[in-house]
């Protein structure tokens, strides 16, 4: 079977979609610097392959690695293809994702995000890997009217971590345009993954800061924090709080394996891709609905908006359904239940 290269495939929703791989029957080789995951998580890969039958010895290998050691990256290419396992695509998941850090931190964003890509992109070339499934970000879109974003939608970023994600495509554009008939390239951008694997073993725990809603959720609703800060009651929005587009990570995982099917079978392109439901969903409604499907109190409180925020941001998914014949198929409540799964079981 072929051989995946997965970046950051130890993270959220890297580890998921090593999973999604893995039961397609590829070869999944992961890439991860352990920064902000665990190495205990490929045990619950593991674990998981057992639980549910699906044959994983031998088709999983591991290296730590941070992107920009370029010289690291090419021994792990020179490994796997002396091991007969030639590595033929890559998704890529590695980088920091935290849109408050990086207003803070802009040159570690920069520097990570950026440079780790360019130093993946020269030994994929060198090896003449020319399939990519890059992970971008909704963070791109300038998201200034209430509509559905399309992938034609204005790209205008107003966080450091947004404009990494928006100059990474412009480089893959660039690295197309340079060899045409060559390259395969996806761009997905996702809205809001949230939620973890149904058997509860895997799901969003970050080592760093969190940042992201629903862990934060998670924790409040387990007792370890207090109280859920809502960033403002003063949005435009129905009941005065932002508006989402939440989408399963396991849906999103299945959009990955859909994309690297969609890229293999067809002509070298360029593709952008938004990955989300097309639902709006406002952060006081998904609390409500945590309440209510997991039977538990999520304590808020109302403060200021964060820099960076905006009211409404949500996908039109339509191209992604048309493309690659996928679609999100569970629900808000399935992504509430089985993100508490997984914090009640860790």
């Amino acid at each position: 079977m072929k051989t995946i290269l997965v970046t950051g495939g130890a993270g959220f929703i890297g580890s998921h979609t090593c999973l999604v791989l893995l039961k397609k029957g590829f070869n999944v080789v992961i890439v991860d610097s352990f920064i902000n995951s665990s190495k205990k998580v490929i045990n619950k890969i593991k674990e998981i392959c057992f639980l549910e039958n699906i044959k994983s010895e031998k088709k999983i290998n591991v290296f730590k690695c941070d992107l920009r050691d370029t010289l690291k990256l090419r021994e792990i290419f020179a490994t796997c293809k002396n091991d007969g396992n030639d590595i033929e695509s890559v998704i890529h998941f590695a980088g920091l994702k935290s849109v408050n850090d990086s207003i803070t931190f802009p040159f570690e964003y920069w520097d990570v995000n950026v440079s780790g890509t360019v130093s993946l992109l020269r030994v994929m070339n060198e090896n003449n890997c020319k399939t990519l499934v890059f992970s971008s970000s909704a963070a791109i879109y300038k998201a200034d009217k209430f509509e559905l974003l399309k992938e034609c939608s204005d790209i205008i970023p107003i966080t450091p971590y947004g404009n990494t994600k928006a100059y990474i495509e412009i480089f893959l554009k660039d690295i197309f345009k340079s060899a045409k008939g060559e390259w395969k390239i996806a761009n997905l951008r996702y809205f809001n993954p949230i939620g973890s694997h149904h058997t509860g073993l895997i799901g969003e725990d970050p080592k760093q800061s969190m940042n992201n809603i629903f862990p934060i959720i998670l924790k409040v609703a387990s007792k370890e924090i207090d109280k859920f800060k809502i960033f403002g009651n003063d949005w435009p929005t129905a009941d005065k709080t932002c508006v989402r587009d939440y989408i399963h990570v396991m849906d999103v995982a299945e959009g990955h394996l859909k994309t690297l099917e969609f890229l293999s079978s067809n002509k070298s392109q360029v593709l952008d891709l938004n990955l989300g439901t097309s639902k709006g969903t406002s952060v006081l409604e998904l609390i409500h609905t945590f309440q209510k499907v997991n039977n538990i109190k999520v304590p808020y409180v109302f403060t200021f908006r964060r820099d960076g925020d905006k009211p409404f941001v949500v996908a039109n998914n339509q191209l992604a359904k048309k493309l690659l014949k996928w679609a999100p198929i569970r629900t808000l409540e399935d992504m509430c239940r089985d993100g508490w799964n997984y914090q009640k079981n860790n």
